[in-house]
C-alpha cells in the first residue's frame, strides 16, 4: 500500500465568514450601482427638488440690571480675654476693733425726737382693717322687718330675688358711719332697697385684741320670696 493510499481523507468545511468575504465584492458594487440609479431617477423626475430652509431666528437678549454690589463689613474685633485675677498681698492689723457705743458719748438729750405717728384716714374708702373680733349684728329682728318692708313689690310679686353685698364703715362705738354697694344684685331696685335696709343695722364695735377699732366690713343682704 502506498503512502498516498494510507493518508486519511480530510474535507475542508467553509464557514460563514468565508462566504461573506467571497460575496463582499458583489454586494458592494451592486449597492453602488443602485445608489447611482436612485440619484439619477430623483433628479430626472423631480428637477426642482430643493432642501427645506431649516434656519431659525433667536429673540434679542435683554440685559437685566444687576443690583448694586453689597459691601460686606469687616468682622468685629475679637474681645480680649479678661485679665486673670491676682490675689494681692495686704497686711491687715489684727488689733483693729470698733469702739463701743456708750451713753456717756451719746447722751439722751442729744438724740433726735422719734417720728410722729400718723394715723391713716380709713373712712375715705373701703380698705383692709385688722381686727381680732368682728362686729356682730345687734338687731336682727329689726333688719328682717326692714327687708320685708323695703322689698320692691313688683320684684316680689314676680318672684325675683337677689343678694346685695354692702360695705359698712363701723366706728369705735359700733355706729355705722358709711354704707356702699360692694357687689350688685343686677337689679337697681334691689340695690336701692339694700341701702335703705342697711340704715337700720346696729353693730357691736370691732376689737383688735382688747382695743376698739373702726373697721370696714361687708355683709350680704338677700331678698327672696318665701
Amino acid at each position: 500500500m502506498s503512502a498516498a493510499e494510507a493518508a486519511p481523507d480530510v474535507t475542508t468545511m467553509e464557514t460563514a465568514n468565508d462566504r461573506l468575504k467571497k460575496s463582499f465584492s458583489s454586494w458592494f458594487w451592486a449597492s453602488m450601482i443602485a445608489a447611482t440609479v436612485i440619484h439619477f431617477a430623483v433628479f430626472a423626475f423631480w428637477p426642482e427638488l430643493t432642501a427645506e430652509d431649516m434656519s431659525f431666528t433667536s429673540e434679542e437678549l435683554e440685559t437685566i440690571e444687576l443690583p448694586p454690589e453689597i459691601e460686606i463689613p469687616p468682622p468685629p474685633q475679637a474681645i480680649a480675654r479678661p485679665a486673670t485675677p491676682v490675689i494681692a498681698e495686704a497686711n491687715i492689723d489684727e488689733d483693729i476693733t470698733i469702739a463701743p457705743t456708750t451713753f456717756e458719748e451719746n447722751p439722751v438729750e442729744d438724740l433726735p425726737p422719734p417720728p410722729e405717728e400718723r394715723t391713716a384716714d380709713i373712712s375715705a374708702a373701703p380698705t383692709f382693717t385688722p381686727f381680732t373680733v368682728a362686729p356682730s349684728i345687734l338687731n336682727r329682728d329689726e333688719v328682717v322687718r326692714a327687708m320685708e318692708r323695703e322689698y320692691p313689690p313688683l320684684l316680689r310679686d314676680a318672684g325675683i330675688g337677689g343678694t346685695v353685698r354692702v360695705y359698712f364703715f363701723i366706728d369705735e362705738n359700733g355706729q355705722v358711719q358709711d354704707r356702699r354697694i360692694d357687689q350688685s344684685s343686677g337689679h337697681q331696685a334691689l340695690d336701692d332697697a339694700a341701702l335703705n335696709v342697711s340704715a337700720v343695722y346696729r353693730f357691736s364695735p370691732a376689737l383688735n385684741r382688747d382695743k376698739k377699732v373702726p373697721v370696714w366690713v361687708s355683709f350680704p343682704i338677700t331678698f327672696q320670696v318665701r
